[in-house]
């Protein structure tokens, strides 16, 4: 089959390029406005109790939220003070004629002190927006936020639009600096890599391709539903990683073959019927196993499900069809403009003593090394990777707010001035709805509530009909362990005879988005495990080498983890990468667990589809091992250290979620990389011998029958016309 592909691709290379290169146009001109159609939310279940409760408290008093916070403060004047007031009553109630603006409350209508700061030289009000969906409050956002200046006033804007505005902006100059950082490295490594400019301008073409292509797939997905903001991280990362593993992959064994005597024709024949089968093995697991976070009933990780599969895709196609036709093209000139001393491809001398590796270079030697001592090398490393997942152990888990922004950015200081500066301003709010019952129930329930832990108050906000709603002070902050410990018991609360309670505010989002992983994790892990023992079965024909491959990724995420909580949440890292400590998003870490398992699976296949093409000829382990490492293990290593450099940069950025993502992914693709797949898998594959490639009868009979591999050799070097007219059957 790829082989067959491979001659397709042969005969018609330039309209493959054609279609390449309008791809791109259509990427670049349409594709990347994709950011003015993302979402902003999505964290929390859109059919969770907090969010009924949302529902039906906006249904019954209009939308509760806090959309604006503007902060008014005159460095000489009191609350008292007329020359102070004045202005400010009136543009504020200026902005409550604005048709964007459903409510505002402030110290003006409702004498509340909590609108006054303790020094009493700032107030502040809270604005609520019309709009019923976020892209046009976010709309409504920017033209109120225009006139809320009060002259005379220092005027700070914050409330959940700014935070999210802000949020956005510094994401987007957070890629930006990643991008401006990470551009001139990868171009020298992938010179260095590659070994000329011809060579290393391939990954950089199906880079392009994967993630402008995954751009534009995924703004079509906007027009029917949903896709987060964060989907553009993940479609970079995963665009660019997989295009630069993908080519590598590719190029090196397209040069394999020119340098054993093919023609171009029958190199990318070749390379298609062997490399071409490693990477659909390795894009299929990637992609199936990032459509598990479908399962999460959270809508941010469903648009990153979509969008980064849409890369993922692109990234494959790129790989099998665009790439051998510009390799086809180039022939011998994917050497051209090398690098003195590098370029070209290398012969490799197989030759040698392979039961001590010293035929075989550097990384069989290794392979080796590790393989004559298998069992201290494998408990050594497991024991230092079990300790570098020990911080995990003691992980706390909270939602997005306004400490992920940097310090300084305005909604946070907003956020901050209102904790520090006015009564009550560090206590959480949780709203609760009595429907039905009247005053009386609402007194009932209310007084149920004050003998509650953690509670600093409850008042009665608002009566319509017979429902109520009150409003729920919290001493233990806005997402606290008291506080969300709170929320569970006003959820469990037994309401009075005739009524119904529902409760909204962030803590019980938190616990909503919590129940929602706690309930998803399971089949979640269920799938993404079944999906690789399956697609590495199909691909090798082993039992023991799926489940071998699934140990070995969850090693390496633990280790990522582990470094996550050390310096995320533990802070050891906060001063150098300028960051504010905080407990891990949950969400993030479902995130950064497909993704990593993924990646790994990647390296995986890359080195056991070498280790069994070897074991096919030779018959033997130890000789098999140490061929695929040193195969792949250049491969391997340079296709980490390139991702590395695209994830480590975004630990620039602004945003600390951002900040997480470069630091879990660098860590695991770095112990990926090293420790696992150059000491445990040729530890573990010494020590099991011939063993790794076991299976029972009838699955030994299905594997020959419907395994991913080449039934038949493609022929050898060729003219150029029999490649032309003819297909190799596979």
């Amino acid at each position: 089959m790829f082989a067959r592909l491979g001659g397709l691709v042969v005969r018609a290379r330039w309209l493959v390029i054609a279609l390449a290169v309008g791809v791109l146009a259509v990427g670049g001109v349409w594709g990347t406005r994709v950011v003015d159609s993302l979402s902003d939310g999505g964290f929390y279940p859109e059919h969770g109790p907090s969010a009924e409760a949302d529902r039906r408290i906006e249904k019954e008093f209009g939308r509760q939220n806090a959309d604006v916070v503007v902060v008014y403060t005159s460095d000489r004047s009191t609350i008292d003070d007329a020359s102070f007031t004045d202005p400010v009553r009136d543009k504020l109630s200026d902005i409550a004629e604005r048709s964007e603006v459903a409510d505002v409350r402030s110290y003006f209508g409702t004498r509340s002190p909590a609108f006054v700061s303790r020094d009493e030289h700032s107030t502040f009000a809270v604005v609520s927006l019309v709009g019923t969906d976020e892209e046009t409050r976010a709309d409504q956002f920017e033209k109120v936020k225009e006139l809320l200046p009060v002259p005379g006033t220092t005027t700070l804007v914050g409330g959940r639009e700014a935070a999210l505005a802000d949020f956005n902006k510094k994401t987007e100059e957070g890629i930006l600096t990643a991008e401006i950082i990470a551009t001139p490295i990868l171009t020298v490594l992938m010179l260095i890599i590659f070994g000329g400019v011809v060579a290393a301008s391939m990954p950089l073409v199906v880079g392009v391709l994967a993630v402008l292509g995954g751009f534009t797939i995924t703004r079509l997905l906007t027009q029917v539903t949903d896709i987060s903001v964060f989907a553009i991280n993940v479609i970079t990362i995963i665009g660019l990683g997989l295009a630069i593993d993908y080519s590598l992959f590719i190029v090196s064994r397209f040069r394999e073959e020119l340098a054993a005597g093919a023609d171009e024709r029958t190199a990318v024949v070749r390379t298609m019927a062997t490399a071409g089968r490693t990477v659909v093995v390795s894009g299929a697991t990637v992609l199936l196993a990032l459509a598990g976070l479908l399962i999460v009933p959270l809508p941010f990780l469903h648009g990153i499900a979509l969008g980064g599969g849409a890369a993922i895709g692109v990234a494959i196609v790129s790989a099998l069809v665009v790439l051998p036709a510009v390799l086809v093209v180039l022939g011998r000139r994917i050497d051209a403009l090398g690098i003195r001393g590098r370029g070209g491809p290398r012969r490799r001398d197989t030759s040698g003593d392979t039961s001590r590796g010293d035929g075989l270079g550097m990384w069989a030697r290794i392979g080796s090394a590790v393989m004559r001592r298998p069992a201290a090398w494998l408990v050594g490393v497991l024991a230092v990777l079990i300790v570098a997942a020990t911080p995990f152990l003691h992980a706390t888990f909270e939602t997005v707010d306004e400490r992920v922004l940097p310090a300084g950015t305005e909604s946070r200081v907003v956020a901050e001035t209102l904790k520090s500066e006015f009564p009550g301003g560090a206590d959480g709010t949780l709203l609760l709805m009595v429907d039905g019952g009247g005053r009386t129930a609402a007194e009932t329930v209310g007084g149920a509530i004050k003998r509650m832990d953690h509670v600093a108050s409850v008042t009665p906000i608002a009566t319509e009909g017979g429902a109520t709603l009150l409003q729920v002070k919290a001493t233990d902050g806005e997402q606290g362990p008291g506080t969300r410990a709170l929320a569970r018991q006003l959820d469990r609360l037994a309401p009075p005879e005739g009524t119904t309670l529902h409760v909204s505010g962030l803590a019980a989002q938190v616990n909503d988005q919590m129940d929602a992983i706690a309930d998803g994790l399971p089949w979640l892990a269920l799938t993404v495990v079944g999906v690789t023992l399956v697609m590495l079965f199909f691909a090798f024909g082993s039992v023991l080498m799926p489940i071998k491959a699934v140990l070995m990724n969850l090693v390496s995420i633990g280790a990522a983890f582990g470094a996550v909580v050390w310096s995320f949440q533990d802070g050891h890292l906060a001063g150098i990468l300028g960051f504010t400590a905080r407990p891990v998003e949950a969400s993030n870490l479902v995130l950064i667990l497909v993704l990593l398992f993924g990646l790994a699976t990647d390296y995986e296949v890359f080195l056991l589809s070498r280790v069994r093409e070897e074991w096919d000829v030779s018959g033997d382990n130890t000789r098999s091992v140490m061929v695929g490492m040193q195969r792949t293990g250049g491969i391997i290593t340079a296709a980490a250290l390139l991702l590395i450099v695209v994830v480590a940069t975004f630990t620039t950025g602004g945003v600390s979620f951002l900040k997480l993502i470069g630091i879990g992914m660098t860590v695991a693709i770095f112990v990926d990389a090293t420790l696992v797949r150059m000491v445990l898998v040729p530890a573990t594959m010494r020590i099991l011998g011939d063993a790794n490639w076991w299976a029972p009868r009838p699955l030994r009979r299905f594997y020959a029958t419907y395994g991913i591999r080449e039934s038949a050799e493609v022929p050898a070097a060729r003219g150029r016309a029999a490649t032309e007219s003819e297909t190799t059957t596979v």
